[in-house]
């Protein structure tokens, strides 16, 4: 069992070095792969545009959900018109960038995952490197760079979506003062709330992107393999936002 657990310990701690590895790969090759933006640009929409969709939906019905549970927990203390302020410090802070991620790796993630363990299945990859082409250069890094790049966007765009949610609960359901609202929201949400939203949603872009583009990268040339990739790209991705999530608001607080 203690073996198990050791031989366990040891692949983990192999694969991290192997990630680094890859990351350090994949940023010598950036500024080669931002001589051509157009592959990049398309990557943003393929992972930024195309989630728009859940995001939204996902950030209406959590401000809808915090509104009220917001609503009922203030309502005990006789601070119902502090509702602004919670539910905007919530999103910005906690709920937007690691829900924001989450729904990410769940659709853009496992997207890329498979879209480039289908190019290793079926030896795209390698006849790109038959035709030196670097295919880190070509295929890992412009998506890489959109996942990046598309993440914090998505997480501002949740944010927002989800405050109005908390609004539209609020205040036309509610019948929380509107004014009180947005005023108290307005004065009690400082700049560093909103830093630390930035810095979270970030850095779980490059955590998941990075994640997704090196399953798929290193997936088993197989249909089980690519499945596999996929499956990983999730839970993975998961875990890691959510120890990050720790670790950065730790920081924060200090």
């Amino acid at each position: 069992m203690i073996r198990d657990f050791l031989d366990s310990l040891s692949e983990s701690i192999e694969r991290l070095g192997d990630t680094i590895r890859f990351l350090a790969r994949i940023l010598a090759q950036v500024p080669s792969a931002v001589l051509r933006p157009q592959l990049i640009f398309d990557q943003i929409y393929n992972a930024g545009a195309l989630s728009l969709v859940i995001i939204m939906l996902s950030g209406l019905f959590v401000g809808m959900v915090l509104g009220l549970q917001g609503y009922d927990l203030l309502q005990r203390f006789g601070s119902e018109d502090a509702l602004g302020t919670a539910a905007a410090i919530g999103l910005v802070r906690e709920l937007g960038p690691v829900v924001t991620a989450l729904l990410f790796a769940g659709r853009a993630g496992t997207a890329l995952a498979s879209e480039i363990g289908l190019m290793r299945a079926t030896d795209q990859l390698s006849a790109m490197e038959m035709m030196a082409v670097d295919p880190v250069r070509r295929v890992v890094v412009p998506r890489f760079l959109g996942g990046v790049i598309a993440m914090p966007l998505l997480a501002a765009i949740f944010s927002m979506i989800g405050i109005y949610g908390a609004q539209l609960v609020g205040v036309q359901i509610m019948h929380v003062d509107a004014g009180s609202f947005w005023s108290q929201m307005q004065a009690s949400v400082e700049l560093r709330d909103i830093n630390e939203g930035i810095v979270k949603s970030a850095v779980f872009g490059i955590a998941c992107s990075l994640i997704a583009v090196y399953q798929g990268y290193h997936s088993a040339p197989t249909a089980e393999g690519v499945g596999t990739a996929t499956t990983r790209t999730v839970v993975t991705s998961a875990v890691i936002v959510l120890f990050l999530d720790y670790l950065i608001t730790a920081f924060f607080l200090k």
